[in-house]
Order: structure tokens, then sequence, then C-alpha cells
């Protein structure tokens, strides 16, 4: 196994048949979809090794699920997860549909801070919900949540509230305080809260992961978080979440969540989270310390080869959110680095109109990578 984070042979990576090596030609350079270049841990390889010995490709049970996830979510986020209140769903986002449809009905907003996730104005409107944008707003660089924003939106008979947190793309944590203030408005207006949490586990140093319903009160009241191992220990393809509920009302919601959440999670999904869960922590760990160099390697090239691009470092994940209204490349800066540049970026306006100008970069990769990422982007500037 290359289990060196810094090994990465980019003629090993091509050989992958994932839609990230796939999408485009293999002269285009790519970190535009949330998938890491790094080789799996090794606990992960071994279980899935195990149960293709074994042919172990029948469907999955949650088995085991609830007491590996409360003690992971014990250990990395101090959060107390009674084991009975963890509900295998097939990914985040189905998690989302399905909670959607138990309890908001057709036409009923539901809240998201842009720029966004592509997948959740979709997925809102797949369902027959109204997406409703609250915008986050930038404030000395950060990305902030706008209360009056959300209190109005709350105010006009939003149903529900899909909040992400680690935020992507901007790589923001939101803090205690501000997830209190979250749960209060959810309490006082009546709305569920869905806190997709599928980052949380890559919180980086310097900030700090709350999940939603550990807060207590209004906020387990309220909300349901969902999490996953699929982009901390790269399985995303492999399907496998859980939805976790905050309250007893939280539980009895999710006790109607439909067969096809068990049915359509895969064994391979399953088997994967229980490894990672229980057996990676080191692997997490040093990862952790991975990110933490790529995040500030590529600021420094950027300083260095496009010095008027804008970049805050993430706060979690290995997604950056680059601001490239200075290079003057146009709307579409992603389509001139890959026109250019042959590097295939995130599309800013994919996750809203606060994403105008934007792209996002995929920087879950080695130093060597990274400066190739940011000399392409360069050479697309001239």
């Amino acid at each position: 196994m290359r289990n060196g984070f810094e090994d990465l042979d980019l003629d090993r990576l091509r050989r992958r048949r994932s839609e990230k090596w796939r999408l485009h030609p293999p002269d285009v350079l790519p970190a535009f979809i949330a998938e890491m270049d790094y080789d799996l841990a090794e606990p992960v390889l071994a279980a899935l090794r195990a149960a293709v010995d074994l042919s172990d490709c029948g469907y999955a049970t949650p088995a085991g699920l609830g007491e590996t996830f409360a003690a992971f979510a014990a250990a990395r986020h101090g959060w107390a997860v009674d084991p009975g209140r963890v509900h295998l769903v097939p990914d985040v986002m189905a998690g989302v549909d399905a909670i959607l449809q138990l309890a908001t009905e057709p036409g009923d907003g539901v809240i998201i801070n842009t720029p966004v996730y592509p997948p959740f104005f979709a997925h809102i409107a797949g369902g027959r919900q109204r997406v409703v944008e609250v915008p986050l707003v930038r404030a000395d660089g950060r990305w902030e949540l706008d209360f009056a924003g959300l209190e109005a939106a709350f105010a006009a008979c939003a149903a529900g509230y899909l909040l992400c947190n680690p935020h992507n793309p901007t790589g923001r944590v939101f803090s205690a305080d501000d997830l209190g203030r979250i749960a209060s408005l959810a309490h006082a207006y009546g709305v569920i809260v869905l806190a997709d949490e599928i980052h949380a586990s890559l919180t980086l140093p310097g900030a700090r992961h709350t999940p939603f319903v550990s807060l207590g009160g209004a906020a387990a009241e309220q909300g349901v978080t969902l999490a996953s191992a699929s982009k901390a220990f790269n399985v995303a393809g492999l399907k496998g979440a859980v939805a976790v509920a905050g309250s007893a009302a939280g539980q009895r919601l999710l006790a109607r969540l439909p067969a096809s959440c068990q049915y359509g999670a895969g064994l391979f999904g399953m088997l994967a989270s229980l490894a990672a869960w229980s057996s990676a922590g080191d692997w997490l760990d040093a990862l952790l310390g991975q990110l933490d160099h790529a995040r500030t390697e590529f600021g420094r090239l950027l300083s260095e080869r496009l010095p008027e691009a804008g970049y805050t470092p993430p706060e979690a994940s290995y997604l950056a959110w680059v601001d490239c209204a200075r290079l003057g490349l146009g709307p579409e800066p992603a389509q001139a680095f890959l026109d250019r540049g042959r590097v295939a970026l995130g599309r800013g306006l994919d996750f809203g109109p606060p994403g105008d100008g934007f792209v996002r970069v995929t920087i879950g990769t080695s130093s060597a990578l990274l400066a190739d990422i940011v000399d392409r982007m360069a050479a697309a500037v001239g």
C-alpha cells in the first residue's frame, strides 16, 4: 500500500475510474470534486478486502452501527449519542430527501446559506419544496451567518433549514453560539433543522466543531444531524451515512424512514464506516496534519503566483474557496482555467449567486500536485 500523503503518483491516480479521473481528458488535472487523492486507511482497506474474500456482497445491515458511531462521536466531538437514535441512510443527501418528505409539505420553504453545496438546490426542488436562500455575508475575509436574514426567512413560514456545517465551500466551522441562535429561531418558528455535518471529522487545528443536536434543548428538539465517513475517509462511492435524532420527537420521525434508506445503503459503505470509525483514528489524525499543511501551502503558492486571488484558509476539510474577481477571467473563471490552464476546478456559480467570480479547489493532494494546480491556474491568467 502507498500510504504516504506526499507520495502520490499522477500516472497511478489516472488509473482510477471515479468521476474525478474520468470526466475530463487526460491532459486535464482534476481538482473540482470533493474527493481526496490519498490512499485509503489500512483498516478500511482490510475490511473491504475481507468482505471480497468472503464474497460478502449482500444487503447492508445496521448491526453495530449505532454503537460504533456513538463511540467515534464521543471520542472526536465529546458528543454523547444514544446508539438507538442512529439510523442508516445511503448518503447524507438521501437522508435529507427522506426526512424532508416526512417533515415538510410540497411548497414549503427550505432555507440554505449560499454559496453552498450545489446538490442542495436540486434535492430541495426535486422534493417539491421551495429553495429559500439566505446568503452568508463577508466580514473581514470571513463568511458569517446573516441572522437578520435568517429570522426573516423563518418568520416567512419556512418549514426547514438545511444547515451545512462545516460549510461547503467556504470552510467555515460555525461556533456553538451561532448554532444556539439558530436553535432558538428554529424553536420559536417551528422549523426543523437538518444539519449536514459530513465534513465534521475534518475540522482542522484552530477550530472546534459542535454537532448541532449535541447542544441539547431547542437544538435537540428541532434538529437532526446527518454524518458520514465518506469525506474524511474518502469512501463516498461506497454509500453509507447516518441520521441521528436529537430528541424523542426526532426519533419518532426517523423511525418512519422508508425501508429504501437501509436497503439503499451499500454493505461496503457500512463496513468501511465501521472500520473507519472504530480503527482508523491514527490515520485520521495524520490526515488532519496533512490538510493543515495543504491549506497553508496552497495559500503560499497563490501569494507567489496569483497574488490577486482572494483566499481565506478553510477551518475544515480540503476545499479552498478562491475569489478570482481581480484576475481578469470574466464571469466564468472555472471555464477559463479549464480552457487555458487545463485544470478543472469547481464553478463558483454552481454554489449560488454569491459564487460569482469564485472557484472551488480541492486541495486534498500532495504538495507537488498542489503546485501543479496553481501553476496551471497561473498559466490561464498569463
